[in-house]
């Protein structure tokens, strides 16, 4: 066998051999990453919360116009479905004609969060005025919805510091719309 062949053998060999281990060392780096994730963001205590206590809440209900933090202005409406599940549409402009995107904030098991795939937030505290949403999942940062008034609400954001950018806040206006005449 030539020195060539020798040489391709061996890289073959390598190749091989690195395919077979390539999983175990990808699982060990996601169990490492996952474990300093876990170690950056304790998980949140979700708050107990009944139907009877979400009903704290009913005062969101409406149409909001938002601004603060942002470019232009933007429009949700917040209403309950039933007794225990919150739906926020987020339309594309202010003639509120073409819905976005829909969140449900449903209550299961006690626990008020949101459903579906991607970021994730449960409530952590509830009382008549405001509500404090902290992530468990693909999420940083956590949210506060302060009543202000009967006509005005904020929405409060902050996300902790990392190694590359301190903390930051985002404070959001919103101020209810008037009701559609019909």
């Amino acid at each position: 066998m030539n020195r060539a062949m020798k040489s391709r053998n061996v890289l073959v060999a390598a190749v091989v051999i690195a395919a077979m281990l390539l999983p175990n060392i990808l699982a060990s780096a996601g169990r490492e990453l996952t474990n300093c994730n876990q170690a950056a963001l304790p998980q949140p205590k979700p708050k107990r919360i009944s139907t009877s206590e979400l009903k704290n809440l009913r005062w969101i209900e409406g149409t909001w116009r938002g601004s603060g933090d942002v470019q232009k202005p933007f429009f949700e409406r917040y209403y309950f479905e039933n007794d225990s599940t919150l739906a926020v549409e987020t339309f594309t402009d202010e003639t509120l004609t073409k819905v976005e995107d829909v969140t449900r904030f449903e209550l299961k098991d006690g626990q008020l969060g949101n459903s579906g795939e991607g970021a994730r937030w449960v409530a952590t505290q509830l009382d008549k005025k405001s509500i404090t949403f902290e992530p468990i999942s693909h999420a940083r940062n956590t949210f506060r919805w302060e009543r202000q008034s009967k006509k005005l609400w904020k929405a409060v954001l902050n996300w902790p510091a990392t190694a590359k950018a301190p903390a930051k806040q985002k404070v959001y206006q919103m101020e209810r719309l008037p009701s559609p005449k019909h």
